[in-house]
């Protein structure tokens, strides 16, 4: 399968690097085995693998042909390439596609690599990141687009930066968001914000099992706990694993939370409104219709005024025996809701296969204080 292909389908893809050292971090993992990773990111689900093949992060050809050798997955080809007959090369020893980035090539430059590259059969990963290259991108018809959240003259991470590219670019290319990604959270995010794939390098390199990470960042459904009110519940939420944050500022809520607390950056944070939003600082809003005096049966899941997912809920304050059966043939990006449990989330899961699930009444000691235990046994019972 092509490069491009392989990203292209439903859901979030990930591309899984090799990389034995940074610029930046310096060294990652200097023992790396290319063809040990290569396989393990095979199994744990990546949808291609990218190799560091220059000497600054302590790689080579050799690396490639390692990973060639062990995986048959789409292997992309990262360095900093500006000649024709290194693309050659790439392509002779296993590559699928390339990396070429904007910061150093002109738009002459980069348009002869890429003529080169597709005569090759190699797909072309096309690096911005700043609005001024994702536009030369675009202008350069280049499919996949990769959009860094690292300034390659500073080493500084802007995420956000980075997630306003990616909800720019058009939709009709394939949106790969690169670094700075080291949960599941963050990759929701960028997949949120319309990207098709994220590149994970250094999150996995560090940790002691990088397929086991690769799993994990790959995960879903996704967790939310919602109607948090106090600090030490975020803390819980967020110790325990979960990646959304759930904050009620709708007036007639007995779990109304004063503001949207501060949550890690490992996590999300989503203010619930019901009838009318204000204008507060959270990653995500949760919008539900007022329905004579309370919430509508479902909500909107917005980034920024973009509606990202549907939350399918219960209707108020009453039951309906066909919840999950109505979730499960429902369309797109679902978060499920209503009256979940670590008793009956697995059972949730295995018929509706949402995007995420979203529990609040049922791991409280009362309404807006959590039970630490029940909050602790939902995430585990999800991750289970």
């Amino acid at each position: 399968m092509k490069f491009r292909d392989a990203l292209a389908g439903p859901g979030l893809a990930a591309i899984a690097e090799i990389k034995r050292r940074s610029p930046s971090a310096g060294d990652l993992r200097p023992d790396a085995e290319p063809g040990v990773l290569a396989r393990e990111f095979e199994r744990a689900g990546a949808a291609a693998v990218s190799v560091l093949v220059d000497e600054r992060f302590a790689g080579s050809l050799d690396d490639l042909r390692s990973a060639r050798a062990a995986a048959s997955l789409p292997l992309l080809a990262k360095g900093f390439f500006r000649e024709p007959d290194e693309l050659v090369e790439l392509k002779r020893i296993g590559a699928d596609a390339v990396l070429l980035l904007l910061r150093d090539l002109d738009d002459d430059e980069a348009a002869r690599l890429t003529a080169v590259a597709a005569g090759l059969g190699l797909d072309a990963l096309v690096e911005a990141h700043d609005e001024d290259e994702l536009a030369r991108a675009v202008a350069l018809g280049a499919d996949p687009i990769g959009i860094n959240a690292r300034d390659l003259s500073t080493f500084a991470i802007d995420r956000d930066a980075q997630l306003d590219l990616a909800a720019r670019a058009p939709r009709d290319r394939v949106v790969v968001a690169e670094s700075g990604i080291e949960s599941r959270a963050q990759a929701a995010s960028a997949e949120l914000a319309g990207a098709d794939a994220v590149l994970v390098g250094s999150a996995l390199m560090r940790a002691p099992d990088p397929a086991a990470k690769l799993r994990e960042l790959n995960e879903r459904p996704l967790v939310k706990i919602c109607g948090l009110t106090r600090e030490e519940d975020v803390a819980v939420v967020a110790d325990a694993g979960a990646d959304l944050a759930g904050f009620i500022l709708a007036a007639e809520s007995p779990r109304r939370a004063d503001r949207v607390l501060p949550v890690p950056e490992t996590m999300l944070s989503v203010a619930v409104f019901v009838g009318e939003r204000s204008d507060v600082r959270s990653d995500l809003v949760q919008l539900y219709e007022r329905e004579n005096g309370h919430r509508g049966r479902d909500a909107v899941l917005l980034r920024g005024e973009e509606p990202v997912a549907h939350v399918l809920d219960l209707p108020w304050e009453r039951d309906d025996p066909q919840h999950h059966a109505r979730a499960a043939v429902s369309e797109g990006r679902i978060v499920l809701a209503g009256r979940l449990a670590p008793e009956n989330v697995r059972e949730a899961i295995a018929v509706v296969q949402p995007w995420a699930v979203d529990a609040s009444s049922q791991l409280e000691l009362s309404p807006g204080v959590k039970d630490h235990d029940r909050v602790r046994a939902f995430v585990e019972a999800v991750r289970s």
